[in-house]
């Protein structure tokens, strides 16, 4: 693959290091009360956009094919909204004893309350040739069932801001999340037609926004001189990241691939993907609403920024091996038939 190929493929993460890097050379412009004025621009306009966005593209109509696998979506479900962020929540107990950056710790909690992301674990299931209904619906049903589930997670093990009421923190979530996703959806039933003959780039529009989001969040952190972070904590990060991951990975093929779970082997790789990979562009926004004001917002975000890329990079290279098994495994059901 050539130099230009390569960066068309990987321009978001290009895109992230970029505006990091703008945001350290001049964080006056996106700090708030800043040219950008991103308290409204990014707080109500940018989060909006995204949302509308993902109401606008989530192909709902498509779900009906999938929709009566009860115990492989519970399953999903489960492993990603309750197990995950209470494994992580003991996890953190044992770290809170070492010098990792405490903000850093605090930004893999939530890492674990996120939802399943809408685009990379289907990517990745229909890769390897899994179950690809299924790794809509979830993906799908996790993002909607995130709108709600993911901000109670964060209040619960993380608490919010003290400068945002609990109140005031669902209200700027309904009408910046919930209201522009249900309108997206309701656009899409009158527009659908056309939106399949165009195939407008949504991702390409959710990543530029969210690019947007992460510049202003840096822009606040390198305006505080008293911020500081050891790259000895994010390398250590870096590290227990790609460490979760492999060991739910593991845990998920192991718990799904058991004779008497009752999935098939399609089913095992959609949930392998859908039950540990988490959601950046919903994140994100949501980070920024429920923590505004933390003046540590943009350190409890890098876990999230790291854990997204590690976990595309990380399934990508795994691809292959998944699909000799899934093809190993789906010889052997027929030849036992």
């Amino acid at each position: 693959m050539g130099l230009l190929a390569r960066v068309r493929k990987e321009w978001f993460i290009i895109g992230i290091v970029l505006v990091i890097s703008a945001a350290k050379l001049a964080p006056s412009v996106g700090v708030k009360g800043g040219p950008l004025r991103p308290e409204i621009t990014i707080t109500y306009v940018a989060v909006s956009t995204i949302f509308f966005n993902s109401g606008l593209s989530l192909r709902t109509e498509e779900l009906a094919s999938a929709l009566m696998h009860v115990k492989l979506h519970l399953f999903v479900q489960t492993f990603t909204l309750v197990f995950f962020p209470v494994a992580i929540w003991l996890l953190l107990k044992v770290l809170a004893l070492t010098a990792i950056n405490e903000w850093l710790l605090k930004g893999l909690q939530t890492v674990g309350c996120m939802p399943p992301p809408v685009s990379s674990a289907v990517i990745l299931t229909k890769a390897v040739g899994g179950n690809e209904a299924a790794a809509i619906f979830n993906s799908a049903f996790g993002s909607f069932l995130g709108i709600v589930v993911t901000p109670l997670l964060l209040l619960v093990f993380l608490g919010s801001s003290s400068s945002v009421p609990f109140s005031s923190i669902f209200s700027q979530l309904f009408m910046t999340v919930v209201v522009p996703l249900i309108v997206g959806q309701v656009c899409r039933r009158f527009l659908r037609d056309w939106l399949e003959r165009r195939k407008p780039p949504f991702g390409a529009i959710s990543s530029l926004v969210l690019l947007m989001i992460i510049y202003t969040t840096f822009c606040d952190t390198f305006s505080n001189p008293d911020i500081e972070l050891d790259h000895l904590s994010l390398l250590l990060i870096v590290f227990i990241i790609f460490s979760i991951q492999i060991t739910f990975m593991l845990l998920t093929f192991l718990l799904s691939t058991r004779a008497s779970s009752g999935f098939s082997a399609a089913d095992s790789v959609a949930i392998i993907f859908c039950a540990t990979h988490k959601s950046l562009t919903l994140g994100i926004p949501m980070l920024k609403i429920v923590f505004e004001g933390y003046e540590h917002l943009s350190l409890i975000s890098v876990p999230l920024l790291i854990y997204h890329p590690a976990q595309i990079l990380l399934g990508s290279i795994l691809v292959p091996t998944i699909k000799t098994w899934m093809n190993t495994a789906q010889k052997s059901r027929i030849l036992l038939r």
